[in-house]
């Protein structure tokens, strides 16, 4: 038999494990430098991922000046409701009326306390000055009666075209003729008011006389009955859309900021409030542009213009998706204005990415420096 040298043998051992150790520590040097590359690569991917924005937000949709609920000045049952969710409306339009019943009967009492009172004046005939200023307050007082009763009139017409139709011309221009009465009215009013205060301001005016305080007084309590039946009319503040008529006949309305009859608002164009974090307040400028996300419409994206930067701090107001905010985090809020006429509804939550540009890296640079 064949002897083997031990020497021999430890002597290829020790090469076989020599090969094998060496082979093993190629590959995990190979497998080393390649996780190496990968992820180099994907931290440099993520990098220029996070330069691409400046920040980022949520926001809501709003209207163009914003969202507006308009609520009952006064408590009374619902009687009427003109107008109709998505309704396009001008400004000073019926929207919802509250009975008045009670109110129509005060106002008759005193228009005829404020006859009696007039009649009684008259009893008097008055000269100089007082001629002068009572030619003045006789204006306002049948200024005053002239707009209401323009409104009354506007009023039913509005009644009259919606039962009539959107279609019905006649009744539109009716409308339109209507208002115009108003407006004229309402300029009558204001120069006769600037008139009597140009009067009463005259020198060596006399002191009124106890029967033009008396009418004064009655006047005064036919003025704050139109004005009590005033308040039972929610008219629209300016042209825009109702967005949401909460009004329903029969309910009772109070006069509540959380108890709002109707939503409402200008979609001529629309507007985004978002909330920018404390961290990254620095990098947003008036006039930087954004670029808007909505889970409504995953596959556009919408863009905007930064119109305004609030100067204080807050609590968030819009939740967010994903992970919660810190309890302690402050925002400031920020409003852009979206191009073009976006599909988007108000109300809507949205998420705010801000351009990154040169002028917004110079701003950063000067902070951090």
């Amino acid at each position: 038999m064949l002897k083997i040298d031990p020497a021999v043998t430890t002597i290829v051992s020790a090469g076989v494990i020599a090969i094998a150790v060496g082979i093993g520590a190629g590959t995990w040097s190979s497998q080393s430098a390649q996780r190496s590359l990968i992820s180099s690569s994907a931290h440099a991917q993520s990098t220029s991922a996070a330069h691409q924005w400046a920040a980022s937000a949520t926001g809501r949709v709003e209207p163009k000046y914003g969202e507006v609920r308009i609520a009952s000045q006064t408590a009374g049952k619902i009687v009427e409701v003109l107008a109709d969710t998505n309704d396009k409306v001008e400004a000073g339009d019926l929207l919802v009326r509250l009975d008045d019943a009670e109110i129509y009967a005060k106002l008759a009492a005193a228009a005829a306390e404020a006859g009696v009172r007039t009649r009684e004046r008259e009893e008097e005939p008055a000269t100089g000055l007082a001629l002068e200023r009572e030619k003045a307050t006789d204006a306002v007082a049948d200024g005053e009666r002239k707009v209401f009763a323009a409104r009354e009139a506007f009023d039913a017409a509005l009644r009259a075209r919606k039962i009539a139709g959107s279609d019905d011309k006649d009744a539109a221009a009716k409308v339109e003729d209507a208002r115009k009465v108003v407006e004229d009215a309402k300029t009558a009013l204001t120069d006769a008011r600037a008139k009597l205060a140009e009067v009463a301001a005259k020198p060596d005016m006399p002191l009124e006389t106890r029967l033009e305080s008396s009418l004064a007084l009655a006047r005064s309590d036919l003025s704050s009955a139109e004005i009590a039946i005033e308040r039972t009319r929610i008219r629209a503040p300016s042209s825009g859309t109702v967005l949401n008529m909460l009004a329903k006949p029969g309910e009772t309305a109070v006069p509540s900021p959380d108890s709002a009859l109707v939503v409402f608002g200008d979609l001529s164009s629309l507007r985004l409030r978002a909330e920018v974090e404390e961290r990254d307040a620095a990098k947003v400028r008036v006039g930087q542009k954004v670029v808007v996300k909505a889970d409504a419409f995953p596959d556009r994206e919408f863009t905007g213009t930064v119109t305004s930067i609030s100067q204080s701090l807050g609590a968030p107001r819009i939740a967010t998706r994903g992970p919660r905010r810190p309890n302690d985090v402050e925002v400031v809020e920020v409003m852009v204005d979206l191009d073009g006429h976006p599909p988007l509804f108000t109300g809507m939550r949205v998420d705010v990415f801000f351009k990154l540009d040169s002028s917004a890296d110079a701003s950063g640079a000067s902070k951090t420096d």
